[in-house]
């Protein structure tokens, strides 16, 4: 699943060609609506897809952000705002092509499942091979509550003192840390791969007992985490599975792993894993104690 760094990697690529666009059609794939007719709900949250069509056609989009693995597109139509939020689940994707036929990946034309037509000719494309991923129109972030829930972005100045003071309550203190750090309510954004890169170089063994660190081994593998999602960002993020930017390329992060997915630590020891929050979390028996 994408995590906070291969999400602003898709932010800082849409800005430059959708701000300041209108859209003036928009298409969704059929399984988006035979869902609907099956009483399901796929990619397209809440509302019928011939709603969502209706209402997003005409609409502008004057800014794009991240808010931890969500994607904000605020819209204007008519003298009115409305949000966009989505969120890219476990294989979406945005592009901004000329025609479908030009996503670089096969995979990812056969799925396109919401074509967002510009004003300037461009489509932006949400493809989504899994399907796990979300756009959900709203009038304002407050209509979804659980975005309400995120905790502080890990760059804000207060980000570590409100994980600090979250890891000593008692719903959270007798959990493994590893679960913890994976938990959007106590630190936004930051998922499998790289809770499992800050807790090898912090030496911390991911089922560790959250209430036995110390407030000095949570501030340093707070910095671990803010340093490794700082260098992701910089470098377009990982490419595990399915990840692409904008432009249908892959990242680079997943080059400079120490631990995620390895079957053998730097120091010659195998690797050991366990299930952790959902998670296989893979740890060095000898590096981390």
């Amino acid at each position: 699943m994408p995590e906070l760094p291969e999400v602003e990697g898709v932010v800082r690529q849409l800005r430059p060609v959708a701000e300041q666009k209108t859209i003036t059609h928009v298409q969704l794939s059929e399984t988006i609506y035979t869902s609907k007719e099956a009483g399901k709900e796929c990619i397209v949250k809440v509302l019928a897809p011939h709603d969502f069509e209706r209402m997003m056609t005409g609409m502008t989009i004057t800014d794009v952000s991240r808010r931890a693995k969500y994607i904000y597109m605020t819209l204007t139509k008519d003298g009115r705002t409305y949000l966009l939020a989505s969120h890219l689940g476990m294989s979406g994707a945005w592009f901004d092509v000329a025609s479908i036929e030009d996503i670089p990946d096969a995979k990812y034309q056969k799925h396109a499942h919401a074509i967002f037509t510009l004003n300037n000719g461009r489509l932006l494309v949400f493809s989504d091979i899994r399907r796990f991923g979300e756009l959900r129109l709203l009038q304002e972030a407050a209509d979804y509550p659980p975005l309400l829930l995120m905790a502080p972005e890990p760059f804000d100045d207060d980000a570590c003192a409100y994980f600090i003071e979250k890891t000593t309550l008692k719903k959270y203190a007798n959990k493994p840390i590893k679960a913890v750090i994976m938990d959007g309510h106590i630190i936004s954004g930051c998922g499998n791969i790289y809770a499992t890169e800050a807790l090898y170089l912090e030496r911390i063994r991911p089922q560790t007992i959250t209430h036995t660190l110390s407030d000095a081994q949570k501030r340093a593998l707070f910095a671990q985490i803010v340093r490794i999602l700082h260098e992701s960002i910089e470098v377009g993020g990982s490419t595990i599975s399915d990840y692409r930017n904008v432009n249908g390329e892959a990242g680079g992060m997943q080059h400079r792993l120490k631990m995620y997915g390895k079957k053998q630590c730097a120091c010659g020891t195998a690797t050991e894993s366990l299930v952790i929050g959902g998670r296989t979390s893979v740890y060095c028996p000898n590096c981390q104690q």
